[in-house]
């Protein structure tokens, strides 16, 4: 059972791997099947349709971030120290190139073209985020550590789109720096500091 586990884990590492590099579209079975070294019937053994293998890689990504997020919220106290560690945490990984782009930034720039489950998944995320950055902007303005210019909902879908749009320019440059030098304007102009 635990080889099943694995081979699945396998598929899903892969298929995230792929997704960041090219999109929804960018990979087929064949692609991970050369990559994990098994065959396309393996793979159709655990996800029948590339639908299911995309709706389970966005639902389990989803799942791993509520639980960084809980973790986050349970290790530091102060709403601005939580956000620039989530903004440290990408900074990170974009300068190291271990997770240089979220998944579901990547999907949602592809949305007409998902099916319906993968994109119910991919919104879901978004939801997550956009939820928990509403607590923190909220908690923030209350404990004045952070300075708002518009409601709490409206901040965090900024900070949403700002952090994705760093992603996404990021890349556009072939510059990580440029993460860095919008995570340090974004983090100033909430601390009231810009």
């Amino acid at each position: 059972m635990s080889n099943l586990a694995s081979t699945s884990d396998q598929i899903l590492q892969c298929a995230r791997t792929l997704i960041i590099a090219g999109g929804y579209n960018g990979f087929s079975y064949a692609d991970i099947a050369k990559v994990v070294g098994i065959r396309n019937a393996s793979i159709h053994h655990h996800f029948p349709s590339k639908a299911d293998l995309v709706r389970s890689l966005v639902e389990r990504y989803r799942q791993d971030a509520e639980a960084g997020l809980v973790k986050l919220e349970n290790s530091v106290a102060d709403p601005l120290e939580q956000l620039r560690a989530y903004l440290g945490y990408w900074e990170a990984c974009i300068l190291d190139n271990t997770a240089p782009f979220c998944v579901c930034a990547l999907l949602a720039g592809e949305a007409p073209l998902l099916p319906d489950e993968v994109h119910h998944e991919v919104k879901a995320h978004f939801r997550t985020l956009a939820a928990w950055l509403t607590r923190a902007m909220q908690r923030g303005a209350a404990q004045n550590v952070l300075v708002l210019s518009a409601s709490p909902e409206a901040e965090a879908e900024a900070f949403l789109a700002t952090v994705h749009g760093a992603m996404l320019s990021a890349r556009a440059y072939g510059s990580p720096e440029v993460f860095s030098t919008v995570k340090g304007a974004l983090l100033q102009r909430l601390s009231g500091k810009a």
